[in-house]
């Protein structure tokens, strides 16, 4: 286990107390904050905090959320744990059958819940836990946020996703919890996404494209892939890749 330093810590949403109550998000009380800090966070993880507390969203993407308000609100749980070769990402496939963006590797997550509280604090940060419990199993409890990333937008499905960021301070078992709905549950050590052997460009027939990783059998795009790349890039991960190896998709995609 690598080194770990003290910081600060902060609270997403105030709507009320926190302390234990009735199931979901880790066990707190529907509506209840939940905590982002970064106490005890790996040293290794420091610049993944650093840069979800300046990083702008047009640095992150250039699809952003309507100003009208528009679009189905959602999170997802970006989650960092260490593994047998070191620092990894927990990943998981999306069942072939779903009706939007089957079949892709993705974050655990999903769209917010009238139960998760306000959608400007409290709500994503509750929906990401309990959209991962119910997708790959894991027990909240286990997990840290220690950042919230700025909210970005899935245009093909009008989804306005809050990425949030999570330490897996306590591993927990993990797997495909509905077949319907995830077809396998994953981890990909960071040392392979940043391995520019399993870069890529990732091309779309419609002529979009977008950075991609060849990790654990599996081609990972999209927007998954792109916040990959940008945090791998603002956390000083990156090593210069070949962006003209290109891999085609085709109109499933």
């Amino acid at each position: 286990m690598t080194h770990t330093h003290t910081h600060g810590t902060t609270h997403a949403g105030n709507d009320a107390a926190e302390g234990p109550g009735p199931s979901g998000g880790g066990g707190r009380a529907p509506g209840a904050a939940v905590p982002v800090t970064t106490d005890g966070l790996p040293a290794w993880l420091d610049p993944v905090a650093r840069a979800a507390r300046s990083v702008r969203p047009q640095q992150l993407s250039r699809f952003l959320p309507p100003e009208s308000g528009a679009g189905r609100q959602s999170a997802v749980l970006i989650l960092f744990g260490e593994g047998k070769r070191g620092p990894e990402l927990l990943l998981m496939e999306r069942s072939g059958t779903l009706r939007s963006h089957a079949g892709q590797p993705s974050f655990p997550g999903g769209a917010l819940d009238p139960e998760d509280g306000d959608q400007a604090t409290t709500g994503p940060l509750r929906a990401a836990l309990r959209e991962a419990e119910e997708e790959t199993g894991l027990d909240p409890r286990g997990v840290q946020v220690f950042g919230v990333l700025p909210r970005l937008y899935i245009p093909v499905s009008s989804f306005v996703v809050t990425p949030v960021l999570g330490w897996w301070r306590a591993p927990s078992p993990v797997g495909a919890v509905d077949p319907a709905e995830t077809a396998r549950v994953f981890t990909v050590p960071v040392a392979d996404l940043t391995d520019p052997a399993n870069r890529a460009t990732a091309v779309h027939p419609s002529g979009h494209s977008g950075p991609a990783f060849l990790v654990e059998s599996a081609l990972v795009w999209g927007f998954t892939a792109g916040v990959i790349d940008r945090i791998v890039h603002y956390a000083g991960w990156e090593r210069p890749w070949d962006r003209a190896r290109q891999v085609p998709l085709d109109w499933r995609a």
